[in-house]
């Protein structure tokens, strides 16, 4: 069945367009949230809107979203390349990729852009088929909106020992993100749990019935208007990042959807969060040796630091 989002304006979005707005909040591509707009999808106080009108502060906003096509078996999955996707390593019980932003983990529900899944196996990649249809071979997610490492199981002994890894906690799981403002202490950890936001059930927050959630995490570099941070997760919650910093008051830079300042954003051009998954370190399911890889930031993410450094020297 369809699904609707509703929510009011965010602060850092009044004023945005509606394609651009929804993209960002929900993830999706601009062109399919101009599709959902032009469809009679989106609507604001309950009036349908445009691609190109402007959100208002305070207004009401619901986005539709069509049932997905029911994914019954791995063949259907939309297979297609994604240019700049990078196998960091590969044999024959696993691949690692360098994910860029805009690509998806997998199929879900209003996603119709790219994924990993779809873009290995229309190069060729053999993926395991443990797992549901949509998900075979995934053993951990990035948000679309997040660049970096991901590990995907090929053979069906890796999908259950990694897995198993990631449950228990032994994936060595390293990431860099500019925040807003300078944590303190500058060395820290988050211990709180997350789940569903109360009144916005498409993002998610630090709740006391949430699932234990724990972040740490280290200032590597102070700048007038942000920190750049090392994070070490060791749980994996969805938006955990994210929503965690974003409790401190020192949201991702470029993350409007947890309550990042959008001049600042506008000011080093960046249109979605900074947030990088720089390193991913695990004991190989067959070998038993520890593999770890890592991964450069993406050129939007260094060009926005380059903007923050050089802007306050």
């Amino acid at each position: 069945m369809a699904e609707t989002r509703a929510m009011p304006v965010p602060d850092g979005l009044a004023g945005e367009r509606v394609d651009a707005a929804i993209a960002r909040l929900l993830g999706l591509s601009r062109t399919r949230a101009a599709e959902l707009a032009a469809a009679g999808s989106v609507r604001l106080d309950g009036k349908e809107v445009g691609k190109s009108d402007r959100l208002l502060p305070g207004a009401w906003l619901e986005v539709e979203l069509p049932e997905p096509e029911r994914v019954e078996s791995f063949a259907d999955i939309t297979h297609e390349p994604v240019p700049g996707m990078r196998v960091v390593y590969d044999d024959d019980d696993l691949v690692v990729i360098d994910k860029p932003v805009g690509v998806a983990a997998h199929p879900s529900p209003g996603w119709t852009g790219p994924t990993v899944v779809g873009a290995l196996v229309a190069a060729g990649y053999r993926v395991s088929t443990s797992g549901p249809a949509e998900r075979q071979g995934i053993v951990h997610r990035l948000d679309a909106g997040t660049s970096g490492l991901m590990v995907v199981a090929k053979s069906e002994h890796a999908y259950t020992v990694l897995k198993r890894a990631f449950k228990e906690r032994t994936v060595e799981k390293v990431y860099h993100a500019l925040v807003q403002g300078h944590p303190e202490p500058t060395t820290g950890t988050i211990d709180a749990p997350i789940g569903r936001h109360p009144s916005s059930d498409w993002r998610f927050a630090v709740v006391a019935d949430g699932k234990p959630s724990i972040t740490h995490y280290e200032v590597l570099e102070m700048l007038p208007a942000a920190s750049l941070v090392e994070v070490h997760l060791e749980t994996g919650r969805t938006h955990q990042i994210r929503v965690h910093f974003s409790a401190l008051r020192h949201p991702c830079v470029g993350d409007l959807t947890y309550g990042a300042d959008p001049a600042l954003a506008a000011r080093v051009s960046l249109s979605r969060q900074w947030l990088h998954a720089l390193r991913l370190g695990f004991t190989h399911p067959t070998s038993g040796d520890w593999l770890e890889v890592s991964s450069e930031y993406p050129e939007d993410l260094s060009a926005a630091l380059a903007t923050l450094r050089d802007g306050y020297r």
